[in-house]
């Protein structure tokens, strides 16, 4: 006698969440700011409350209550209060490797109420399964709690993946150049050039390559190349030399060091190295500026 036939239908996943990174929510000061990263996993940024400064990558968005933007994996990015509003910010960061991801690329959407009502159930499970502090921005490390309710783990992510999956059919969204900002890109693009130049001034004693100065603000070179000159009207690497050659000139000045100690301090790898970039700069020899000071005097 033939058994009836049970046939398997799979079920397909168009968004598997694997991994949750991190789940904070903060409430920030109207002068914060973070001066940005970038890694390998997905993150989104949620305003609950006031407004949020935003780069991502090579421009500068303004987000509202109840915007979201995306930041794909590799993207750099960071955020500032607008110095008048105290924004409440849910930032929550995730593994999920799914083609369909691709959707969330360069998006910024605004929430409708049922988006909102997932999110707020994310939240509220992140609550009950971890333990906190969830408003500290360098604390990344979730520990389940010994008293998490049966499921919130798993809760999290039904939510998450049914909260990413409604807004793949979402209307409505808000189109990045909609919250476009001047100001915010000119801001990001100032600060991370302060960020290189003070990675340089912190660095005079060794000798850095460029690769070292662009990688220490999560820059591409490309990018860090075209920032830089725009900003300063300068390669990386000749302000670079431009503050070692400052440095030394102050420690002729001093008169408490040889060349031959002060080549060593800031990184040359010999006194004849130092003496060339040095009469590179200024057009004059050490032994020849130390003359020229004690003339002046």
């Amino acid at each position: 006698m033939n058994q009836p036939r049970y046939p398997r239908t799979p079920l397909h996943e168009t968004i598997a969440v694997n991994q949750l990174v991190s789940l904070h929510y903060f409430e920030f000061s109207k002068d914060f700011s973070f001066e940005g990263e970038k890694h390998d996993f997905w993150e989104f940024v949620y305003v609950d409350k006031g407004e949020l400064a935003v780069f991502a990558d090579t421009e500068g968005y303004v987000l509202r209550q109840g915007d979201m933007i995306f930041h794909q994996p590799n993207e750099f990015h960071g955020v500032w209060a607008n110095r008048i509003t105290a924004p409440n910010v849910i930032i929550l960061s995730f593994v999920c490797r799914s083609p369909a991801m691709a959707f969330f690329a360069h998006k910024i959407m605004t929430l409708a109420p049922a988006h909102r009502e997932l999110l707020a159930e994310i939240v509220r499970n992140g609550f009950a399964a971890y333990e906190p502090p969830y408003d500290d921005p360098r604390n990344h490390t979730l520990v389940e709690r010994a008293d998490a309710p049966i499921g919130a783990v798993q809760l999290i992510k039904i939510h998450l993946e049914l909260l990413l999956l409604r807004l793949l059919h979402a209307e409505g969204l808000a189109r990045r150049e909609q919250r476009r900002s001047r100001t915010v890109r000119k801001r990001s693009e100032a600060d991370l050039v302060q960020r290189m130049r003070t990675y340089m001034e912190r660095h005079l004693h060794e000798d850095l390559q460029l690769e070292q100065i662009y990688r220490s603000v999560n820059l591409s070179k490309t990018h860090a190349l075209t920032l830089f000159k725009a900003e300063t009207g300068q390669s990386i690497m000749k302000h670079y030399r431009a503050l070692k050659i400052e440095r030394a000139k102050q420690l002729i000045r001093e008169e408490r060091h040889t060349y031959t100690e002060i080549a060593g301090y800031l990184g040359y790898s010999s006194i004849h190295a130092f003496s060339r970039q040095f009469k590179s700069v200024t057009g004059m020899s050490p032994s020849e500026y130390a003359h020229t000071v004690k003339a002046k005097l």
